[in-house]
């Protein structure tokens, strides 16, 4: 089970020196014990420790949000300063002291304390556990047992910063074809509400007949000058639920995974994409020397898809009765058949993580120029849809004048 994270607080404190010199300052921790063991850890003998009152109307520093990037830095960071022999405690205080997000200093903060008091890294990450997944404290806590915490650190950096790049190149991909939908809707709403009622009036001084599509455009307009408002409120409270029905509601969220698999272009990057997130975490995993089977389960949250994520417990349970990763994979018929044949070859020459980790590269890359390919071929496409829109509404406006035209 997972555990809660703590609620920290800013405290001041005064106290005297080892030479009886009076001093004064800010820690942040959970509660007045904590600071009191902090300071006189730090040769401090606390005389008065209180809670910082809080700013009225949400004054001083602002908490930012921690983003995934921040926790990639995080580990980048680390990486970097044990390598340069820094100790592990000091090199809390550098990042920290060096962070511009409140938020991520302050956790920061309670890691260094919860190490400083005796928990291992590891155990202190895992008090974090919406920043911190189990792939991240699993290798943390087996490169601290094997003494090579150094070179895991630097996996898991490399890890994180490759997973949040594939994670860009998806949302940008996804962000296009919305785009398109969105600008084609607000351009014609506004050439509904605002424009064609301009043209509405001019044609009923002609007392003529008009073309039939003349006259649906005019409905339609008359329908979204009316009621406008219940159309935006509606798109805008269906897409609000939807939204929250998915972080609700596993079941709905599990089914617009699955059809997003199913969307035209959109869904083969998401394939390879999967794919590249399934080869590059099991590779980093079993280069740390985590059991397979064990694996399995970090990787199977890993993956971003139930699709894949059902594929992978399934090879799981495959792999711990006693049959080869390549066959089970094969079984589950997801994985394309490069991926199985690489795989294949990894276990028969013992570098099982360095096939996969040639798989991650090979996928990362594809999806990455696909994502390009994409992005190319949507710019076209959006002047496209607008110009039929925008082309459509025109023709019906200038339908009457021709006729009429003619007519004289």
């Amino acid at each position: 089970m997972a555990t809660k994270e703590v609620a920290q607080a800013t405290f001041q404190w005064e106290g005297t020196d080892k030479r009886g010199q009076k001093l004064r300052g800010q820690l942040t921790g959970t509660n007045e014990m904590m600071i009191k063991a902090t300071l006189r850890r730090q040769g401090i003998n606390p005389l008065k420790v209180s809670k910082k009152a809080q700013p009225l109307f949400g004054g001083g520093a602002k908490k930012k949000k921690i983003i995934p990037k921040d926790i990639a830095i995080f580990f980048r960071q680390m990486a970097t300063m044990m390598s340069s022999g820094v100790p592990l405690v000091q090199a809390f205080e550098i990042i920290s002291n060096g962070h511009e997000n409140p938020s991520m200093r302050d956790m920061i903060l309670q890691i260094k304390a919860d190490v400083e008091s005796g928990s291992p890294f590891a155990a202190a990450l895992r008090k974090h556990p919406r920043h911190f997944d189990d792939l991240s404290c699993n290798l943390v806590n087996a490169g601290e047992h094997a003494g090579i915490l150094e070179d895991l650190l630097n996996k898991i950096a490399t890890y994180k910063e490759k997973t949040e790049a594939i994670k860009g190149k998806i949302k940008k991909a996804l962000f296009y074809p919305i785009a398109v939908l969105v600008v084609a809707f607000v351009v014609t709403a506004v050439l509904l509400i605002f424009v064609i009622p301009q043209f509405q009036a001019i044609f009923e001084s002609f007392g003529a007949d008009l073309p039939a599509l003349t006259k649906a455009i005019i409905s339609l307009s008359e329908i979204m000058q009316e009621w406008w408002w219940a159309v935006f409120l509606g798109l805008g409270l269906v897409f609000g639920t939807t939204m929250e029905a998915k972080k609700r509601y596993p079941a709905v969220d599990h089914a617009f995974q699955r059809l997003s698999l199913k969307i035209p272009i959109v869904g083969t990057i998401l394939h390879k994409a999967s794919v590249a997130r399934y080869a590059r975490t099991l590779s980093t995993m079993f280069a740390a020397g985590v059991p397979l089977v064990e694996a399995m389960d970090s990787v199977a949250g890993a993956v971003g898809n139930i699709v894949y994520g059902n594929a992978v417990r399934r090879i799981r349970d495959d792999v711990a009765t006693g049959q080869s990763l390549q066959f089970s994979m094969k079984s589950t018929e997801v994985f394309p058949n490069m991926v199985v044949q690489m795989v294949a070859i990894g276990e028969e020459a013992g570098s099982l993580d360095t096939m996969l980790g040639k798989v991650a590269d090979f996928y990362e890359e594809e999806v990455d120029n696909m994502v390009d390919s994409l992005s190319s071929l949507l710019e076209p496409l959006i002047m496209v849809i607008l110009g039929v829109l925008v082309g459509t509404l025109v023709v019906a406006m200038y339908l009457p004048i021709f006729q009429l035209g003619q007519a004289v």
